[in-house]
């Protein structure tokens, strides 16, 4: 029995992969269908038989056992499916099951048998590409309509007969896969769709007496009718659009911002001198340095946010050694981490301790040094091959730890907001994602110009209203979404909106805090929430317009690293909303958003591990009223 399944499963298995290279060819978009469809199945059963079979009923009894058969049967059923979206549905069959077969003759003894049920079959159906090929799963339940049996000893007549001991109802499963080519135009109403299938069938024992096995093989080919007025009346009549409109748009703010150190210096491959990216100073130089002096810079200085904040962070030696000859008390380790292990993990610390020593004068008692094949928290993950050239230089670094928070904590930096987030115009279509292939948007103004945005797929996306009024101070624009259902209908919606444009930055600064995570987590978090409800809560107003925007590297799936930033910042504003409540702040507005590893957003380039790093964030604006 356990030979015979063995082969129909290899034989299941064989043609799938070639149902799966033969559609390659014959790939095609996928196409929003028809929620209910109605038809029927026909097909052949190949029908295997194993086990012991000798007394076939109280007056049969054969001289030997019956261990093995085949034979064939018809299969005729109506079919019903429900698909409520591309991917999942369901199918229903109740028909005609022909499990009918020969057994091998024993000793010139004969024996076949009509052995034929109704078969009810639910089954979960799953369509994972863009292309027709599915796969379905479920149960089998048959109910017996005929049990007889033709049985011919050696030397004597045929009797004709009926089975002793048959089960009344049996129970089994079934796996197979099918594909499924449209016969109709996808913008015809009416949709028809023909499957070949393949599907293998277990678990069915005849007989309650003995020890009679069955599997089967089926093919067959269904055919499909559904309509899709009922579908498209309902994407049209679900499909919500919404404009939400800054009532100013900046065109520039001013910003205090709270700028976290990540206290990571970086090496490159196989040198142990710190690169030259970083800013190393002279002993006279050293002399003279503050920290203070990268917070205040002139104001042609402030622009350019990333660049600015990158120039903090590549002085991350200088402000450390500043801080040290502040805090005279306050000791560092440094663990150096290299691939070639803890002899040359510990050469790159010694490296950060000797310019500590030498141009900052600190102490050598002072700073301790480890090595490390790998640091504490590792962007390389054992097993871990996925893009190794980008993780791989993350881990090859100096790691700074101490107990005297000070010399760690963020920096105050002054710099100016261009394009502030909140001068976006918000766009949502609600249920986009499941109901249309894509959308666009176009901006009319009154002269009859057009900016078209698009096309997106998800439901809701932002557009930089600076980018739609250009040059202009205020305009009134139609806003017009034009969206492709999954069957190729266009869908239109429209709205109205006015743009006014403030040609003066804000004299009252905004706020803006980061906090940032470790590779692939959305959970550290909680290392910031003593801060997040102790320094940044504080500083809301009631009133004041929050936005808080997740971002990510470009490590790793672009839908993955969409869910991580959107979960970094909704658990930053849960965190955050909880301490206003607390504090009575009742009427703060929130815009929480991720961008996921949206080069266009992105705080920073991904080329340096730093970039990378400090693009593991979420950023946090307190909008002035």
């Amino acid at each position: 029995m356990m030979q015979h399944q063995t082969n129909v499963l290899k034989t299941v298995i064989m043609i799938i992969v070639l149902f799966t290279c033969f559609t390659q060819a014959f790939a095609q978009g996928s196409k929003h269908q028809p929620e209910w469809w109605f038809g029927g199945a026909l097909g052949v059963n190949f029908n295997f038989y194993s086990g012991t079979l000798q007394q076939l009923n109280p007056a049969t009894v054969a001289p030997q056992a019956f261990s093995k058969g085949a034979g064939t049967g018809l299969f005729l059923s109506p079919l019903l499916e429900y698909r409520p979206g591309p991917t999942w549905g369901g199918m229903l069959s109740l028909g005609f099951d022909g499990r009918s077969g020969s057994f091998d003759d024993v000793g010139g003894s004969s024996l076949s048998t009509s052995m034929n049920y109704l078969s009810l079959e639910p089954s979960v159906r799953f369509s994972p590409f863009p292309f027709g090929l599915y796969f379905f799963a479920g149960p089998r339940l048959g109910f017996n309509v005929a049990k007889s049996f033709s049985y011919t000893p050696p030397g004597a007549g045929k009797t004709d007969a009926e089975w002793s001991g048959v089960r009344g109802t049996v129970f089994g499963g079934q796996l197979g896969a099918g594909y499924e080519f449209p016969l109709s135009s996808p913008e015809s109403e009416w949709q028809i769709n023909l499957s070949p299938f393949i599907a293998a069938h277990f678990g069915q024992g005849p007989r309650s007496a003995e020890s009679w096995s069955l599997a089967s093989v089926r093919t067959g080919i269904a055919i499909v009718f559904g309509s899709t007025k009922e579908a498209r009346s309902r994407v049209e009549g679900a499909l919500q659009f919404s404009v939400r409109a800054p009532k100013i748009i900046p065109i520039e703010r001013k910003v205090k911002e709270t700028f976290p150190m990540r206290n990571y210096i970086f090496f490159d491959e196989g040198s142990n001198a710190i690169p030259t990216r970083y800013i190393l100073l002279s002993r006279e130089q050293a002399a003279t340095f503050k920290e203070e002096q990268l917070l205040q810079p002139e104001p042609k200085d402030l622009t350019g946010r990333s660049r600015r904040q990158l120039t903090v962070y590549h002085n991350i030696l200088n402000i450390l050694g500043d801080r040290m000859r502040r805090f005279p008390q306050a000791m560092i380790t440094l663990l150096g981490a290299a691939e070639q292990g803890p002899p040359a993990g510990e050469a790159l610390a010694k490296a950060v301790k000797q310019y500590l020593i030498d141009v900052f004068g600190i102490e050598e008692r002072r700073i301790k040094t480890e090595g490390h094949s790998k640091p504490p928290i590792a962007s390389s993950q054992p097993g871990g091959t996925r893009e190794l050239e980008l993780v791989g230089p993350e881990d090859r670094r100096v790691d700074v730890g101490s107990a005297s928070l000070e010399l760690l904590e963020p920096v105050q930096i002054i710099s100016l907001q261009e394009d502030p987030l909140d001068s976006d115009i918000l766009l949502t279509v609600s249920n986009a994602q499941n109901d249309l292939s894509s959308w666009s948007v176009v901006f009319s103004d009154e002269n009859g110009g057009e900016k078209r945005y698009g096309p997106f797929t998800s439901d809701q996306e932002r557009v930089s209203g600076r980018s739609v009024l250009g040059e202009k101070i205020k305009g009134s624009y139609t806003v017009v979404v034009e969206g492709e259902t999954r069957s190729g209908q266009l869908i239109r919606k429209e709205q109205s909106v006015h743009l006014i444009r403030s040609d003066e930055p804000e004299e009252a600064p905004g706020f803006r805090f980061s906090i940032l995570f470790e590779f692939d987590q959305s959970k550290t978090v909680a290392t910031y929430e003593r801060f997040l409800t102790g320094t940044v809560a504080p500083l809301i107003a009631d009133g004041n317009s929050v936005i808080i925007h997740g971002h990510t590297d470009i490590v790793g799936e672009e839908s993955h690293n969409l869910k991580l930033s959107r979960d970094r910042a909704q658990e930053t504003m849960n965190i955050i909303e909880k301490a206003l409540v607390s504090s009575g702040k009742r009427r703060v507005k929130f815009d929480t958003y991720g961008f996921g590893e949206d080069v266009r957003r992105a705080p920073f380039d991904n080329t340096l591990p730093e970039e990378r790093f400090y693009n593991r964030t979420v950023i946090i604006d307190i909008v002035p009223e």
